[in-house]
């Protein structure tokens, strides 16, 4: 669990954060939104103490953070950034190995880790072992960067933009994939983006920051529901009960068991993309590769 009680930072001239309130329930993501300079990043690095609070407590396991040594705290906290941040100089083994290293891991111990976890991430460690970084795509060193920070098995781990350079092609995939194996691994995160379609697929709960002061902090369903004032409004957009419909599955809907004709979608298929599939056929209805058959008017009283 990650938690903040009044905490302080204030920049020269900059809003930096204002009395904020925030918890993380262990095991859980909460993502964090708002527009620039309201203060996301500084939270980020409020909790791994890259950055020192003013004034407010931070615990992390029920443990006092800011009673820690710094560079101890920061080793048990995985921390992931735009193209994961690698070592150019450094193998990405090397890149992967450097916790366990600092940890003081034997040689035996910290290769096998290296191995499990890159294959964790998807990355086949005969093939990716021993490449520089500068030879991956920018997807592969994300997931390189996501599997160095899982490499001590942190309990909470700290994600600043991780897929802001990730081409749009392969950004929903490696979210899914990230997403399924933070769900796997139960770590408890904070997301920091700037992409409220990231920001809702990911997060367990949206955390809204507006000029250092937490505007809203509620499950993604709830705040597209009912934004907390017209500034949350206007920040989750005007399409956001679109975006709701993606966060829910055929499965979450009534069906009628009655079928009809065309080509069927899985129970798996988001609400929203039902709804494209109507609007792209021209029918008020789709069956269901499970059996029986969606209505438009299932799929808009699911909302």
């Amino acid at each position: 669990m990650i938690e903040l009680r009044g905490v302080t930072k204030a920049w020269p001239g900059g809003a930096g954060v204002q009395a904020l309130d925030l918890t993380v329930p262990e095991g859980t993501c909460c993502a964090l939104i708002g527009p620039s300079g309201c203060g996301k990043t500084t939270t980020l690095r409020l909790v791994n103490r890259l950055v020192e609070p003013d004034a407010g407590s931070i615990r992390i396991a029920g443990q006092d953070a800011l009673a820690q040594d710094p560079v101890q705290l920061r080793r048990g906290i995985g921390y992931v950034i735009q193209e994961g941040g690698l070592f150019p100089h450094r193998r990405v083994g090397a890149n992967v190995a450097v916790v366990p290293a600092l940890l003081g891991w034997d040689a035996a111990r910290t290769r096998a880790r290296v191995e499990e976890v890159l294959a964790l991430v998807g990355l086949d460690p005969a093939v990716y072992r021993d490449r520089w970084p500068h030879q991956l795509s920018g997807g592969e060193r994300q997931r390189v960067g996501v599997a160095r920070a899982l490499a001590a098995d942190p309990p909470v781990l700290l994600l600043d933009e991780p897929f802001g350079a990730v081409d749009p092609l392969r950004r929903a995939q490696l979210q899914e994939e990230v997403l399924a194996l933070l769900k796997r691994l139960r770590k408890t995160v904070l997301l920091v983006t700037h992409d409220v379609q990231e920001a809702v697929r990911l997060g367990d709960s949206v955390a809204l920051m507006r000029a250092g002061r937490l505007v809203q902090h509620a499950p993604p369903a709830a705040m597209l529901a009912r934004p907390a004032d017209g500034f949350a409004a206007d920040f989750l957009g005007a399409d956001r009960a679109l975006t709701r419909l993606g966060l829910f599955r055929i499965s979450d809907a009534a069906r009628d068991a009655a079928t009809v004709p065309g080509e069927a979608l899985p129970e798996a298929t988001t609400l929203r993309d039902a709804l494209s599939a109507m609007l792209e056929r021209g029918v008020r209805a789709l069956p269901v590769t499970e059996g029986g058959s969606l209505s438009l008017e299932a799929l808009l009283a699911s909302r």
